[in-house]
């Protein structure tokens, strides 16, 4: 097992309304999950993965609950999941990840965020090559016996497996998985009793570029700023 290397997340301090934003993606996952697989997490395996991000975020019980009867309710909204591409100052590239019920509105709002920032926001294919959309799950590490862990995973589709950090420097286990193997490989942290800390598909970048801080902190101003349009739910860089 080694050390995964993570892209750095922006920590930016004007992150005032952090929480809401969480709740409000969590929110819209809840809602295409239960669209697409209905609202008993015994038999919808993505909702299962998003009620456990829920309580991992410690999303109030009221509010999950909520989120599930809006989503089963025949006035739901229908979100569509819509990835842009695009570059931030410096070459870095950027993925955003939106879920939007109304694309013209989501298009024009990105796009002055990347214009805003000095960025540049592409076509469809232009910085998606750079990156692997993968299945990662985060675990505690207390009680786990690592070296056995990984080899039973390697046969569900474990491709890495590593040291990490979460947002409040704690301790994590990083697995990851190819897209494709992420059911087969979250059946078997089930089975296994494992409650992941979060479970979502990410796209990873391939080959990270590190840059100085003070352009660093100009990529990272654009990616906040990004996050915190209602529509987006998570951007994905390569900046070491």
């Amino acid at each position: 097992m080694g050390r995964i290397f993570e892209t750095r997340k922006a920590t930016m301090m004007a992150r005032w309304n952090k929480m809401a934003k969480v709740f409000t993606r969590i929110s819209k996952d809840i809602a295409i999950a239960v669209k697409s697989g209905g609202p008993n997490p015994d038999s919808n395996s993505t909702l299962r993965r998003v009620l456990q991000n829920a309580r991992a975020a410690n999303m109030p019980k009221d509010k999950v609950d909520a989120a599930i009867k809006r989503a089963s309710g025949q006035s739901a909204t229908d979100y569509e999941i819509v990835l842009y591409e695009g570059y931030a100052p410096h070459g870095i590239a950027l993925l955003v990840e939106t879920a939007t019920d109304n694309v013209v509105r989501t298009v024009a709002n990105v796009r002055m965020r990347f214009n805003k920032y000095s960025g540049n926001l592409g076509t469809s294919g232009s910085v998606a090559f750079m990156f692997q959309r993968m299945g990662v799950f985060r675990l505690s590490p207390e009680g786990l016996d690592l070296d056995s862990l990984e080899l039973e995973l390697i046969d569900h589709g474990l491709q890495e497996m590593g040291e990490g950090v979460g947002e409040k420097g704690e301790k994590q286990i990083i697995i990851r998985s190819a897209f494709a193997d992420f059911g087969q490989l979250q059946a078997a942290i089930e089975a296994k009793g494992l409650t992941p800390v979060s479970a979502d598909s990410e796209y990873v970048a391939q080959t990270p570029v590190e840059l100085p801080e003070d352009k660093a902190t100009e990529v990272l101003e654009l990616v906040d700023s990004l996050e915190q349009d209602d529509d987006v739910q998570r951007v994905f860089h390569n900046l070491a």
